[in-house]
């Protein structure tokens, strides 16, 4: 019996036999980014000339909540500053959830 996700997955992929562990290509409804994988991914994003499909995306800065230096309070800015350059209503910023 397919597990939750492994339904999931074979929906979003159109693969009806995939299992855990498979590689496929999805469509997802949401992608979420965290403050910890928002800047590599920000940057990757932009290197390549990228344009967010603004209503998938959700950002959620969780894992430096409290900013514990420098770097991590560079991650939320970027993360905040992502969200306002492309109009990303689902920006959470702390404390407002997600």
């Amino acid at each position: 019996m397919p597990t939750i996700s492994e339904k999931i997955m074979r929906k979003k992929s159109g693969q009806p036999g995939a299992v855990a562990g498979d590689i496929v290509e999805a469509k997802v409804d949401y992608v979420m980014v965290n403050d910890v994988t928002g800047l590599p991914a920000f940057k990757s994003f932009e290197k390549i000339g990228g344009k967010p499909l603004v209503d998938k995306i959700v950002l959620i800065p969780d894992h430096y909540v409290p900013n514990k230096d420098v770097a991590s309070a560079e991650q939320a800015k970027a993360m905040r500053d992502f969200a306002e350059k492309y109009g990303i209503k689902n920006y959470f910023e702390v404390g407002c959830g997600g």
